[in-house]
């Protein structure tokens, strides 16, 4: 993915005056024309669709692909957005999940992100403390491959809390659920990712003590 980088210093006023704007207002500037608007809105949305997409489908390339499209989309079907019926945030975020859900039955092999491993390694631990590099790295690699293989209701929610540093509150908006809804997925979730990795001595507590949430926030 291609980022560029702006200073501050050189941004023009309209683009300063977009920044300090919620997301909706952003939106209805996008519509009217406004190229400002919708480089803001862009670079505020744009991480975290990416990020989603990538511990979805496990590949770069494809996040990328979603990531591209998801905005393509939201600029050809303007219109469809009710600012009556929720955040803007969770209807890109719905474009996203049936792009990676297509995305996903063609089976991409997973590509890790450069800091794709200490993510991992936070989620679930160290085997033990005296683990050296070779088991904490086959351990990630353990672990990538047990959220992959999630069912995805299960997925949803430890790549968006876990992964994607999402609030529980902020999670539910995204998949149109209850908070609580969110905290018990996230808990099935965590144990079938323990069954899974086979981490008989590994404390179910440890899935929680990564944020105030359980998340890793």
């Amino acid at each position: 993915m291609k980022v560029v980088y702006v200073n501050p210093e050189m941004l023009s006023e309209p683009m300063q005056s977009a920044a300090g704007k919620s997301d909706e207002e952003l939106f209805a500037l996008v519509i009217s024309g406004d190229e400002d608007a919708f480089l803001t809105l862009y670079e505020r949305l744009k991480t975290g669709i990416f990020r989603y997409s990538y511990y979805m489908t496990g590949s770069k390339c494809a996040a990328e692909e979603v990531t591209q499209e998801v905005f393509l989309t939201l600029l050809q079907n303007r219109a469809r957005f009710d600012q009556k019926q929720g955040e803007l945030g969770a209807f890109v975020f719905g474009i996203a999940r049936n792009l990676v859900r297509r995305i996903d039955r063609r089976e991409r092999p997973f590509e890790p992100l450069p800091d794709d491993a200490e993510v991992l390694a936070r989620l679930v631990g160290s085997t033990s403390e005296s683990s050296d590099q070779v088991d904490q790295d086959q351990l990630v690699a353990n672990v990538r491959a047990a959220v992959a293989s999630l069912p995805e209701h299960y997925r949803q929610v430890v790549v968006l809390c876990d992964l994607c540093e999402m609030s529980y509150a902020e999670a539910a908006s995204r998949l149109g659920c209850a908070v609580g809804t969110v905290r018990s997925r996230l808990n099935r979730g965590h144990k079938l990712l323990a069954q899974k990795l086979k981490l008989d001595g590994v404390k179910q507590t440890v899935f929680r003590n990564t944020g105030t949430e359980g998340c890793l926030i």
